[in-house]
């Protein structure tokens, strides 16, 4: 038997909305020899399949064992010519390639005019949408068909289709070296997370600076200024410089916001950018931006003619709802924000086969900090427990690090102190492994072993003496990223003011007026 997740045709078709499947079964029966034909038979006994079973099928006796494999080959082809047919699907991308197809047949058929007259059009529609490396091909194709269909015009077209070759090589090359480096700038971003030390730094920042190809500003398009933002954002963010951050994210987003029709053409790009910013505006406590960016992407996500798909559903699921919880952790309102999690919970479950466990685990962080936040401990640490559970994971291991450092606090917060000398050193030896040992968690842990010496009458001493240790770290250009992830000082205002750990965000929040 094979595991369903793993199964590629059964997961196609259980993604397939009742739409999608009608026009899969119209599409099939235009041609009546089709109506019996297996795949059909194969398609409809997955579709009422809700674990994949291939014992099920050859039981069903549909096909033999020795036959299945081109039958779920050839079933898989079906559905996405299908689903490329569904207008849904038509985006500009996929009308310039058809239009290449197109002419690719009437030059095999050798019909060099229509042809020639067909990629002239599609050409322009795909360098006025930015799609320059399909541009680049067509303007390959156009070379080898005007080597063989001769005219008077042939010397001036010469120079013509050899100009806009180079243009279009140049800007594609320019764009491939800028994606590669934001590509890889993410990388790091997701293994490691931000900078931990001088020897990070410069590793970083002699990557970026010798990566970085020279550039004139004035002389890139849409999609070259795209990965250029893009890769100043992750670099900035890599060294922990979120005003950078928030600058380049802005540049990002309003890129779309002065080409519109980039929007519909480029939406998942357009989303992450929204993404980014708003994570921006949070790390640097820009509270009312914040509100007003987020509401912004909310009000075009919902919008009819916003693109509407699987994927696009999946992301914009993930990054409203995100930052929803970003924004409860900005104000303090730590309550108000419980309503997310069972919207969250839903879906992941209804979008997990399109998110990677590493955002789920990020979402996971989020709610165990909304749940730390009103004092609900027991919530709290069942959500870390899923992060720190998760061995298959090769993702953020700073994350990874502070869900420990998490769960020590709030089992020392729920008095499961029975539980807290074996966290303790198993996450001394989990952050040595990672080479992950920063001052602040060394004196989180350094008070922790010690709480089982103190008498409660030296209590609030020692938490005032913790306090004042981390507050030098407040600032630190490395130890600071300790606080993005678990606000410890306004943990242990708490205890000194005797105030809940919400009641003094919500003050600090006020306090600001940004």
């Amino acid at each position: 038997m094979t595991n369903n997740q793993k199964d590629t045709l059964f997961v196609l078709v259980k993604s397939l909305s009742k739409s999608e499947k009608r026009q899969f079964k119209l599409y099939v029966g235009r041609l009546g020899v089709n109506a019996d034909a297996k795949f059909l038979a194969l398609f409809n006994l997955l579709d009422k399949m809700k674990l994949y079973s291939e014992q099920q099928i050859l039981d069903n006796g549909i096909v033999k064992k020795s036959q299945l494999s081109n039958l779920k080959a050839h079933l898989y082809k079906q559905i996405l010519v299908s689903l490329r047919l569904n207008p849904v699907n038509q985006n500009i991308r996929v009308q310039i390639r058809e239009q290449l197809d197109f002419a690719t047949i009437l030059y095999q058929k050798g019909l060099y005019k229509q042809s020639l007259k067909l990629l002239d059009k599609a050409k322009n529609v795909a360098i006025e949408h930015q799609e320059k490396n399909v541009a680049y091909e067509i303007v390959e194709l156009e070379k080898v068909i005007e080597t063989q269909y001769i005219t008077r015009s042939i010397p001036h077209r010469a120079d013509e289709l050899v100009t806009q070759a180079k243009s279009l090589s140049e800007d594609n090359v320019m764009t491939s070296k800028l994606s590669n480096l934001s590509i890889q700038l993410y990388g790091m971003m997701l293994k490691v997370g931000y900078v931990r030390n001088d020897a990070d730094l410069r590793e970083v920042t002699d990557y970026f600076e010798t990566k970085l190809p020279n550039y004139n500003i004035e002389d890139l398009g849409f999609r070259e200024k795209l990965w250029l933002y893009k890769a100043h954002l992750w670099y900035n963010l890599l060294i922990q410089d979120f005003l950078s951050s928030y600058k380049y994210a802005s540049k990002w987003v309003q890129l779309f916001y002065d080409n519109k029709e980039m929007i519909q053409m480029n939406p998942v790009f357009f989303l992450k950018g929204n993404h980014y910013l708003l994570e921006s505006l949070f790390y640097v406590k820009y509270r009312s931006q914040f509100k007003e960016t987020l509401e912004r992407l909310e009000g075009i996500v919902e919008q009819k003619d916003f693109i509407k798909n699987d994927n696009i559903a999946s992301l914009a699921f993930l990054y409203v709802n995100s930052n929803r919880l970003n924004l409860h952790f900005l104000e303090g309102t730590f309550e108000k924000g419980l309503y997310l999690v069972n919207i969250i919970e839903y879906g992941i479950k209804k979008h997990k086969d399109r998110i990677d466990e590493h955002h789920i685990m990020l979402l996971y962080y989020k709610i165990a900090c909304l749940y730390f936040g009103v004092g609900d401990h027991k919530n709290c640490i069942v959500y870390l427990k899923r992060i720190i559970a998760n061995k298959n994971l090769k993702m953020r291991e700073d994350l990874m690090c502070f869900a420990r450092v998490l769960s020590l606090v709030t089992h020392y917060e729920a008095g499961m102190d029975y539980h807290l000398e074996v966290q303790l050193k198993s996450t001394y030896k989990f952050l040595l492994k990672m080479n992950d040992l920063q001052s602040v968690q060394k004196e989180m842990i350094k008070f922790l072993r010690s709480l089982g010496d103190i008498y409660p009458s030296e209590l609030r001493n020692e938490f005032q003496k913790l306090y004042t240790e981390l507050k030098k770290y407040e600032n630190h250009p490395y130890e600071k990223r300790s606080f993005l992830y678990l606000d410890i000082l306004s943990w242990l205002e708490s205890h000194l003011q005797g105030k809940p750990v919400a009641t003094i965000i919500k003050e600090k929040a006020k306090a600001i007026t940004r």
